[in-house]
């Protein structure tokens, strides 16, 4: 076999895309987009196939050939958004006062999804000592009465003896039922929280098996050898087998497929990433050229959910303009897709003749001020924000939402001359208010995630990108980028995912053997969701605020032959880049490098008292040789040293920087750089387990490698 593919598709509310990608350059091949087909016999997984079909067919390529195949889905979140799940049965598990503690925290009750929706849940309590002499039977018997078919089985402390959770689900799977032991979804103690995403994973089970059915049995059928993939909400992809037991991980894909897309393509330290539609924008955080993650909530309840960190705001390319008292008040959230009108940009040459201000309501609970125009012949478009944009030069020509501007103008016109104003000021309002709703998020993000001021990127992605980000760019000072292939970011985003896993425990000063089983533990569910053993790369991280210990493993599906890289840049271009990542910056030095990595000393001069007296500072930031500033760090000192001696340097440079005061001993951060890896140790608890962490870290190093090793306050 001579030609390598992979496959992504994205299916969206409106359209079904799909992006072919040569396995070997990655570059993308072709594109293809159709509207998704929820009214098929076959749902979703009709569309899936028409369109697997139109790629080969169209690109003359053979099944075979295909070596990765993945998809994305917005079906879980719609189905939560909806309300559109099953009742589930809990059955909490415990006894004497442990038991009643356990009743009061798995009795998740009535669970609000979204504005008006709700899970309803179903329970039942066992004394364990009584589990296994039949009780469950008659449990059994009063679910199936009220057409319950999830379990959802939850015990105190059963991440360390899951044995009574896996035994219920176990005799519900004899009983024709399907279900999740909540320890199955987090190894955190929190058993009020686990239960309740346990909960919510049931609640979804019976449609997202429904349609991964009969999605994999069409691409089994289509002559695909490749497994099907299922892109999660943290940006990896699982098996779908994996998606049968934990559905609830593909929530929020579709933001996640988008950004790790734009990361393949655009290098970015610190920026913000807009994936623009016609009716919402999601954005997200990048820092230190990776995607900021979080606990994710459901209805305003937080759960375990590790998703990427991504706000939604009715702002898009589509959001239709709202007058008050012939003043222009807003813009969305209703769309001209929830109007079922066409744009007024996209249009033909001589459409718009004689056009007529007028106002609708989208819905029936909207006001009736939403501004159309009814053209000469009958037609009527509605007046958007990308008509705004278009009309203002934002959108340059080529670009996927570029209109119409000598038709949109004549759209204006008639607008202006309605509000008694020019032309100018209608554009300007409108932009001004839209972007303002946005920036408002975006400040928001950069003062969570403390990201630099002076290396920020905004980076749009989706069919309306050029629609928001210059124009917020323009505002702001920001540096900009419409990432490459945008309009189909999210679907290359599918194409090219890694497996990742997270397995998550609560321990309080962990040992070498809680590392070690962790790691493993990270290790088989990544080679369970279809990573190759030999791409797996695994981050061990400890939160002692908590008592959390993170374990975090991704690798490839395939061994890849090339990275997705942009050129290696060489040390005045890496220089240059580090210079301008701070404001007033003197000079930036080369203190140290491995294969992939320099670590600089900038040097900042602060004049105060009208440069009577000047302080110099000397921040450190660590670049990968892409250009990617991996680490920024207000003051840092660089200890070399080899794989053979560095628990000994590791010893001292820690004891040379730890401080001591009322409340004891405060150690540095410490990170240590090995050829393509930055091992981060920071926040540890004690120098027993940075020793132990490096020492499992650099296990695969020989004795001769080089190493630096960071300390920063």
């Amino acid at each position: 076999m001579g030609r390598r593919y992979r496959v992504g598709i994205d299916v969206g509310g409106t359209f079904t895309d799909a992006a072919l990608i040569d396995e070997s350059t990655y570059s993308v091949i072709s594109t293809k987009k159709i509207p998704t087909t929820h009214s098929a016999k076959e749902g979703v997984a009709n569309g899936i196939v028409k369109i697997i079909e139109s790629i080969i067919t169209e690109n003359n390529i053979y099944p075979e050939e295909i070596v990765f195949i993945a998809h994305g889905t917005t079906q879980a979140t719609n189905a939560l958004l909806e309300g559109d799940v099953s009742d589930v049965g809990v059955i909490g598990i415990g006894t004497g006062i442990e038991g009643t503690k356990t009743q009061s925290e798995t009795n998740v009750g009535r669970i609000e999804l979204a504005k008006g929706k709700f899970l309803n849940t179903h329970y039942e309590f066992i004394d364990s000592k009584f589990l296994h002499d039949g009780s469950l039977k008659n449990v059994f018997e009063k679910f199936k009465q009220k057409n319950i078919n999830t379990i959802i089985s939850a015990e105190a402390y059963s991440v360390d003896n899951p044995f009574n959770e896996d035994f219920i689900i176990e005799e519900a799977e004899k009983n024709g039922m399907t279900g999740t032991a909540s320890h199955e979804i987090s190894k955190l103690y929190g058993l009020k929280t686990r239960t309740r995403t346990a909960v919510i994973n049931g609640s979804i089970i019976s449609r997202m098996m429904e349609t991964a059915n009969m999605t994999e049995d069409s691409v089994k059928k289509s002559g695909i050898k490749s497994p099907l993939m299922i892109m999660r909400c943290d940006g990896g992809v699982m098996t779908i087998d994996e998606v049968r037991k934990r559905p609830i991980l593909t929530m929020l894909s579709g933001p996640a497929a988008g950004v790790a897309g734009a990361l393949m393509y655009e290098k970015i330290s610190d920026g913000i990433f807009f994936e623009i539609g016609g009716t919402s924008t999601d954005i997200s955080v990048i820092k230190n050229g990776k995607v900021m993650i979080k606990y994710a909530e459901i209805g305003g309840h937080k759960t375990y959910l590790n998703s990427l960190d991504v706000r939604t705001i009715g702002i898009a390319g589509g959001s239709m303009i709202k007058i008050e008292n012939n003043k222009i008040v807003d813009v969305g959230p209703r769309s001209a897709h929830i109007a079922e009108l066409d744009y007024e940009t996209f249009v033909d040459d001589g459409e718009i003749e004689d056009p007529v201000v007028k106002y609708i309501n989208p819905k029936e609970s909207d006001e009736k001020n939403y501004a159309i125009l009814e053209t000469k012949s009958g037609k009527k478009y509605s007046y958007t924000l990308a008509g705004a944009a278009n009309l203002i030069g934002m959108i340059p020509v080529g670009d996927y939402a570029r209109g119409n501007i000598k038709e949109t103008k004549k759209a204006y016109e008639a607008l202006a001359k309605e509000l008694n104003t020019s032309v100018e000021d209608v554009l300007e309002t409108i932009m001004n208010i839209a972007c303002s709703k946005v920036l408002k998020v975006v400040n928001e993000m950069k003062a969570d995630y403390d990201l630099s001021e002076s290396i920020i990127t905004l980076v749009g992605g989706g069919g309306s990108a050029s629609v928001i980000v210059p124009y917020l760019a323009k505002k702001t000072n920001y540096k900009y980028k419409i990432a490459k292939n945008a309009p189909y970011i999210s679907t290359i985003g599918v194409a090219l995912a890694m497996v990742r896993e997270v397995v998550e425990r609560t321990v309080a000063n962990p040992t070498n053997d809680d590392i070690k089983n962790i790691r493993k533990e990270a290790k088989i569910a990544a080679m369970n969701s279809g990573a190759n053993e030999k791409t797996i790369e695994i981050i061990v991280e400890i939160d002692s605020k908590k008592n959390i210990i993170r374990a975090i493993a991704s690798g490839t599906t395939e061994l890849r032959t090339k990275d997705l890289s942009n050129k290696i840049l060489n040390k005045n271009e890496l220089e240059d880049i580090c210079l301008k990542s701070v404001k007033e910056c003197e000079k930036s030095i080369c203190i140290a490098e491995t294969e992939k990595y320099s670590v600089y000393e900038l040097e900042i001069i602060v004049k105060k008292f009208f440069g009577l007296i000047k302080k110099k500072y000397f921040p450190i930031r660590v670049i990968d040789n892409e250009g990617v500033i991996r680490l920024q760090k207000d003051s840092g000192f660089v200890y070399p040293t080899s794989k053979k001696t560095f628990k000994e340097n590791l010893l001292n440079a820690i004891q040379e920087n730890t401080k001591y005061g009322d409340a004891g001993e405060e150690l540095p951060f410490v990170y240590i750089l090995a050829a393509h890896r930055i091992i981060d140790l920071a926040g540890l608890a004690n120098k027993e387990q940075i020793i132990s962490i490096a020492e499992i870290e650099l296990d695969e190093f020989e004795d001769e490698q080089e190493l630096i090793i960071l300390i920063s306050k």
